[in-house]
């Protein structure tokens, strides 16, 4: 038997690799979370949130309210930030790619770690999976830790089981300080 995982799943255990996958390659759903704090925020997001529900193997079903954030990092803008629940016909990776160049297309230019940016976008959670490849940590490693994140999700999906703590969203946001997050 070979034990080579695939490709774009490298932590998927060798005995049901091959049934993994494809499951995964079905339909799945995943929590993003955008953010923008350089430009038109509000017309960036809204237009980002656009062009992704028009993408080939991806269907917007929710979108969290805005809610102006406090920055994480050097001093900045305040940031605007959202989440939306997607169905994908993608795997985590293409979906990760589609992401990124959505970024690209909004001028995101990476200049260290929590700087400004014209657009973020963080893939959350893909269905229940948990990976760990270079490129990519499913959960995201942060999410539990920011308000910013959470409470936007919690709206749409309060009862979205994190899979690494085992705790819903709506418990896990309980713990966090929100001052910081005003929706708009």
């Amino acid at each position: 038997m070979n034990c080579q995982p695939p490709a774009n799943l490298q932590s998927v255990p060798c005995p049901g690799a091959k049934r993994e996958r494809t499951a995964l390659a079905k339909r799945a759903r995943s929590a993003i979370a955008l953010g923008s704090n350089l430009g038109d925020s509000f017309t960036i997001l809204t237009d980002a949130l656009k062009i992704l529900a028009q993408t080939p193997g991806i269907t917007l079903q929710a979108s969290s309210s805005w809610y102006q954030t406090q920055p994480v990092g050097p001093p900045q803008p305040d940031y605007l930030n959202g989440c939306a629940l997607l169905d994908v016909e993608l795997m985590p990776q293409e979906l990760l790619e589609t992401l990124l160049k959505t970024e690209a297309k909004f001028g995101r230019v990476r200049q260290g770690r929590n700087g400004p940016r014209t657009l973020d976008l963080d893939l959350l959670l893909f269905d229940d999976l948990i990976l760990n490849i270079p490129n990519l940590q499913l959960p995201h490693p942060r999410m539990r830790e920011r308000a910013f994140v959470l409470v936007p999700l919690a709206e749409i999906a309060p009862n979205w089981i994190e899979p690494i703590s085992g705790k819903a969203i709506a418990q896990i946001v309980q713990t966090l300080d929100c001052s910081g997050v005003r929706r708009l």
